[in-house]
């Protein structure tokens, strides 16, 4: 595509021209589904853990367990995706997700399930999670044009939140009406949906690999470098790791909230996090309409300070009509955030450091609410479920005006990067 008409691509239309390409939209169609099912198997996990437990402390383990594998093995499967096909990568641990569902729905079909096993499913589930995320996200380059990247990381924004907010009211229905076994069984269906779309997806040779000579432990260290010293990136990285601690931590904490603090139960719980869902959905038809990249690292600041302001209107009532609207602006915001900063990582890194990169962002946005949820699950046995959110809510506040203060600075950094 020439460079005139890069810009349209990435307007609204531009959504219905990255669909048209036919292995991005065979993909696309597959991870909705399978997405969807992520998020019925995620509220069904929290609802059964409070259920099970009735404990704060347990609903951030289980979170803990869920996100942090991402911290420890995404580094590496990063470096794995830079070298090996991100394609059959992807599919493989799409596999093995989909038989730890099935697993999950015998266990809970047969009331043998109980918290510990619950849990060291979970943790299995996040590990592999953490093997697939980095090819995943990686993999979007291989399915689009360069002029197509803003418009498809904005659809697959859209696709994640589309999710987010169909997902938990799928999962309030079936855990009403039939239980949580019927939502782990719907989880294993959905993979396999994803799984046959997958092998139907046909890429041509793939970007340049780094010289196997050099180890795995090499090439991760030369990720870490590259992040480290990438002109423009490393602040963006430090305001998306407190931002990540501080405020994405809401999600973990929900079924708590639903039912301590609003007395919703499992239908408040579906409610408040398809409301994340709809603002998610909202910012990422928005943010596709302006495919302008130089006005990313602004979109990123503006949404951490949304997310914060939200955050603390959401711990400041025990209202439902009032949280609601409060989670649909956190969720707009936390898809600002995701959107203009993979958008930048994909417009600015090398295609060789892509996966790397990418598993660094991953790292922070699956370990990041890992440990704030953590902290936070175990603050509230003494100080509730409202002012640890609160005090991590303040501690975004503070990143913003610290990257605020940078944000000239890192815009004229990338600038060279999205003018090639």
């Amino acid at each position: 595509m020439r460079e005139g008409e890069a810009g349209g691509a990435a307007r609204l239309p531009g959504f219905f021209a990255v669909l048209r390409l036919a292995n991005y939209g065979v993909y696309t169609a597959g991870n909705s589904v399978s997405l969807i099912g992520t998020w019925v198997q995620r509220i069904a996990t929290g609802w059964l853990t409070w259920e099970l437990t009735g404990s704060g402390v347990w609903l951030g383990i289980m979170a803990f367990a869920d996100l942090f594998p991402t911290v420890l093995v995404g580094p590496v499967a990063g470096a794995i995706a830079d070298r090996t096909d991100r394609l059959r990568l992807t599919y493989a641990s799409q596999s093995a997700a989909c038989g730890l569902a099935v697993l999950l729905f015998v266990l809970s079909a047969t009331g043998l399930i109980e918290i510990y096993s619950l849990l060291v499913l979970t943790l299995a589930t996040g590990i592999v999670m953490a093997l697939n995320q980095p090819a995943r996200m990686a993999l979007i380059s291989s399915l689009v044009p360069r002029s197509h990247l803003p418009a498809a990381v904005a659809v697959n924004s859209i696709v994640f939140n589309v999710a987010r907010f169909v997902g938990p009211a799928v999962a309030g229905v079936l855990i009403v009406t039939s239980g949580v076994a019927a939502a782990f069984a719907f989880n294993a269906l959905s993979f396999a949906v994803f799984l046959f779309a997958l092998s139907r997806v046909r890429l041509d040779p793939e970007e340049p690999r780094p010289e196997r000579s050099a180890t795995l432990v090499r090439e991760l260290v030369a990720g870490y470098r590259y992040a480290a010293t990438h002109a423009g990136l490393g602040a963006v990285f430090v305001l998306l790791i407190m931002t990540s601690i501080g405020a994405r931590p809401v999600v973990e904490l929900l079924p708590g909230f639903a039912d301590a603090v609003f007395g919703a139960g499992a239908t408040g719980l579906a409610i408040l996090t398809s409301s994340i869902g709809i603002g998610s959905i909202i910012a990422g038809l928005w943010l596709g309409g302006r495919p302008n990249p130089e006005r990313m690292p602004l979109v990123v600041v503006y949404s951490a300070g949304l997310l914060s302001c939200a955050i603390l209107l959401f711990v400041a009532t025990d209202l439902l009509w009032v949280a609601i609207p409060a989670m649909i602006l956190s969720g707009f915001a936390m898809a600002g955030t995701g959107i203009g900063s993979q958008t930048m990582i994909h417009l600015a890194v090398e295609p060789a450091m892509r996966g790397r990169v990418l598993s660094i962002h991953g790292v922070i946005f699956r370990g990041g609410p890992a440990l704030g949820a953590l902290a936070m699950g175990a603050a509230s046995e003494f100080l509730g479920l409202r002012i640890p959110l609160a005090i991590g809510a303040v501690l975004v506040l503070s990143g913003v005006g610290w990257m605020w203060l940078r944000l000239g600075t890192v815009t004229a950094a990338l600038l060279p990067y999205w003018r090639e």
